[in-house]
């Protein structure tokens, strides 16, 4: 007896459209926490691009500046910042992280608090 091949695709197909169709209400109830979370609904914490927050120079620091100057700060591609309140005060460390230095570029903090926070955080690396 021949078994009849479209059976096992029609099958699969259905359940291909009933797994979509359920994706899509639990998508749309996500959506609706998601949007109530923006507006304001959830904690309210000033983040950065990255995800940071403003206040949190471990994180700013994470996400932008370890991948050349290492999560360890022992450096890199970039100088090690290990020791670099012992070199820099807390107003130089800010105006690099402004402005940049040598093969740093400016620009990759650009919010002021955030250049503050970090540079406070480092200044304190003796």
């Amino acid at each position: 007896m021949k078994r009849n091949a479209v059976i096992p695709y029609a099958l699969i197909a259905v359940i291909g459209i009933a797994l979509v169709i359920v994706l899509s209400v639990v998508g749309i109830g996500q959506r609706d926490a998601i949007q109530k979370a923006d507006e304001g609904g959830g904690e309210k914490q000033e983040q950065t691009e990255g995800g940071a927050t403003a206040d949190d120079p471990e994180a700013i620091f994470e996400n932008n500046c370890a991948s050349c100057h290492g999560a360890d700060l022992t450096g890199g591609m970039g100088p090690d910042l290990t020791k670099v309140g012992s070199r820099l005060s807390k107003d130089e460390i800010k105006d690099i992280v402004m402005n940049g230095r040598g093969d740093m570029p400016p620009g990759i903090i650009k919010e002021d608090a955030q250049a503050e926070a970090i540079a406070k955080w480092l200044s304190e690396k003796k």
